[in-house]
């Protein structure tokens, strides 16, 4: 993508995390639409992944500490075509994939339930065994780490 794609796509989420969190009646607005621009990079342009295929061995792994942040990650994520946008209007809905804080178990293309009252040491990455050829993004409000930029692996 281009630069004003990936700023058009950036706004394009932004309207949609606005319209998910008026239809849930509830969650946090500043995070999410401030961290749009590093999602849309992030998932247009950075992460070696396949949305069809969440599950692809060789995908790079994002690992989000702060999951009160999740909305611009589930936008994301449906904009890149892992669920349909439609999904988004569900956001913190009982029985919805798309809860307040991302959990693993529900959502293909999530790797860790987050917020950092939930993160276990089962759910990190080294205990997971996920230190392989693919790279871990961690995502901490501003801050994006890549392990092929802090070790030059690939």
């Amino acid at each position: 993508m281009t630069l004003k794609e990936l700023q058009t796509k950036a706004n394009e989420i932004r309207e949609d995390i606005i319209k998910m969190l008026l239809e849930a009646g509830s969650g946090h607005s500043a995070g999410p639409l401030g961290m749009a621009d590093v999602f849309t990079a992030l998932y247009f342009e950075i992460l070696n992944q396949k949305p069809e295929d969440p599950f692809w061995i060789e995908r790079d792994r994002l690992f989000l500490s702060n999951g009160h942040i999740c909305p611009v990650r589930y936008t994301a994520m449906a904009h890149a075509g892992y669920f349909p946008k439609s999904e988004l209007m569900t956001l913190r809905k009982l029985g919805s994939r798309l809860q307040g804080h991302p959990e693993r178990e529900r959502l293909p293309g999530v790797e860790t339930t987050s917020g950092p009252v939930w993160l276990k040491p089962q759910d990190t990455p080294t205990h997971r065994g996920w230190m392989g050829k693919s790279s871990e993004f961690i995502v901490s409000v501003a801050t994006v780490s890549t392990t092929r930029a802090t070790t030059g692996k690939q």
